[in-house]
């Protein structure tokens, strides 16, 4: 590391910071748009254009609604992707597939929900984000219909590979259908609730599914999926309106030279006011294009939008771009630090079944299921704490750096991880191999959501934050990460744990959870050197997405 601090100082001063903002101005005295209310001393970023179709400039209402739309999605489409989790053992009866076939199919599944982003990202920022959820989640529907007439296990993997692919934009378009529309310093609670229905869903749909398959049958799961699908495609098709919008300011990050005053201020404690203090310096690309009048709703929800359709076609160099992206090691970081979250949460589907299905537990599918009561509360502190306590903890960081945010300050909020995330992982695997009360099991589900939603919202942030002009392909980047990962232990998970057995299976997890999770101490230590040194290629990406009509 000592030789990205000798680099940092030799970089040119002409870029700024990718991840460094100025967002709290405590001296008032700077030339950009502000809050309104009680937090007028904050500085909205990015800046909103003139334009009352800039989501940006959306109302209220406009944005509540925009906002339902990408939880109705999220909801539905996470619920298609779990609800199998709780009646593993009776498809295995019913189809003669083990359970290891059907938790590699579901390997096979996050896998495609991860490359599928490498197409389904790039189409939405060419032609819309709105034929996207709305392909997608139709496509989910009649995926659920064929599922229950799979009978052998080339048939199953088909079906998860599909499902992943068409499912992908659940898992990196919604956070930048958040970033369309909120502030910096509103997108943190967003993000967290996009978070409470991510991992919520994939909670919930064990609970339901449990019921239905005891008084349906399993097939039942499924076809209820497809109805839940049915029902969000047609409030899709009726209220969700396109977010795609290209801004003529697309940084609102405060220069070196500034950033250096304001720091310096912080460090001297001094508490007048400095020459050349800092201040918000966009960047004007182009010409603001802001129309004369709102939409009707009928433009609102075209199917495609006629700006969209003028760009030029990019699709093949912004498809091959997220595999660049995986030199820039603050994004390498946030897919690995999503990764290692999620695996746990795979580690806790996949033997959900097997533990409290078998002796002692002898749970019935309708209890595995109801036994995901306990995730859902551990998934909303999760998204509470992150969120809106998050973003209030961001903002006082803030406030103590002279104004200054960096993209490094929300992850602290990993501090109760290191502790969380071994006691879960014991509690779960070891208890159970010694056969504790099953509430210590049911206890120990929601700390390790707890966990899992703490790690989501955080990876995600800290690479929106970073590099917020081009979060689009960087998303995927991050998933195409998360999602091997995710394959690579829903492949291997059944073996790991039956030959190693529950006790040293989930030692051996818990002592990988506390190294996994103490590496946002390197981020927090280094993160600005490493944004530092990418500031110039980012620059020179963000200047072509302009160029080609990709950003957002």
């Amino acid at each position: 590391m000592a030789s990205i601090m000798k680099d940092e100082m030799r970089i040119d001063d002409t870029f700024p910071v990718p991840g460094t903002i100025h967002l709290v101005d405590l001296e008032g005295t700077m030339a950009a748009k502000h809050a309104k209310g009680a937090r007028k001393d904050i500085v909205l970023v990015p800046a909103p254009s003139t334009d009352p179709d800039d989501p940006l400039n959306w109302s209220p209402a406009r944005k509540s609604l925009s906002t339902a739309c990408m939880c109705v999605y999220t909801l539905m489409v996470g619920i298609a992707s779990a609800a199998i989790y709780s009646v593993l053992e009776p498809i295995a009866d019913a189809t003669g597939l083990t359970l290891a076939d059907l938790n590699a199919g579901t390997g096979y599944m996050f896998l495609a929900f991860g490359w599928g982003c490498l197409f389904w990202q790039p189409l939405a920022l060419q032609y819309g984000k709105r034929p996207v959820y709305l392909l997608s989640i139709l496509a989910t529907l009649g995926i659920q219909v064929w599922a229950p007439y799979t009978t052998s296990n080339g048939q199953w993997i088909a079906n998860k590979v599909l499902q992943g692919f068409f499912g992908a934009p659940i898992e990196s378009l919604c956070e930048i259908s958040v970033t369309d529309i909120y502030f910096q310093h509103e997108r943190g609670s967003y993000i967290a609730l996009y978070a409470l229905l991510l991992a919520g869903s994939n909670f919930v749909a064990p609970v339901l599914a449990g019921f239905i398959a005891d008084g349906q049958g399993w097939e039942w799961v499924l076809y209820w999926c497809a109805i839940f699908c049915g029902i969000g495609f047609v409030f899709l098709f009726f209220f969700m309106e396109e977010t795609n919008y290209t801004r003529s300011i697309i940084t609102s990050q405060e220069n070196e030279s500034d950033a250096r005053n304001g720091l310096a201020m912080a460090e001297e404690g001094n508490e007048k006011k400095a020459p050349g203090s800092p201040h918000v310096k966009p960047i004007e690309l182009s010409p603001e294009a802001g129309s004369a009048k709102t939409k009707t709703y009928f433009d609102k929800i075209k199917l495609w939008q006629a700006a969209d359709m003028r760009k030029p076609n990019h699709l093949k160099t912004n498809v091959g771009r997220p595999l660049v992206f995986l030199t820039f090691p603050v994004i390498a970081y946030a897919g690995f630090s999503y990764g290692s979250n999620l695996v746990w949460f795979n580690v806790l589907n996949g033997t959900a079944s097997l533990i409290l299905g078998g002796a002692p537990y002898d749970f019935p599918a309708w209890a595995v299921g109801l036994s995901y009561v306990s995730p859902l509360v551990g998934v909303a502190i999760g998204s509470f704490y992150t969120g809106f306590i998050g973003d209030r903890i961001a903002l006082k960081m803030a406030r103590r750096n002279s104004g200054v945010m960096e993209a490094e300050h929300r992850l602290w909020l990993f501090l109760p991880s290191l502790l969380l995330v071994p006691f879960g992982l014991i509690l779960w695997g070891v208890g159970a191999a010694h056969a504790v009360h099953w509430f210590g099991c049911v206890f120990a589900m929601g700390v390790i959501a707890l966990t899992n939603t703490i790690g989501i919202q955080l990876s995600v942030s800290y690479c929106i934050d970073s590099y917020r002009d081009l979060s689009g392909e960087a998303m995927v980047t991050v998933i195409l990460v998360r999602n091997t990962m995710s394959f690579a232990i829903n492949y291997g998970l059944t073996p790991w744990v039956t030959d190693l057995g529950l006790q040293n299976a989930f030692i051996i997890a818990a002592f990988a959870g506390i190294a996994q999770c103490a590496t946002f101490f390197l981020f927090v230590k280094y993160g600005k050197a490493l944004r530092r040194r990418s500031a110039a290629r980012y620059a020179r990406y963000v200047e072509s997405s302009v160029a080609t009509g990709m950003s957002h």
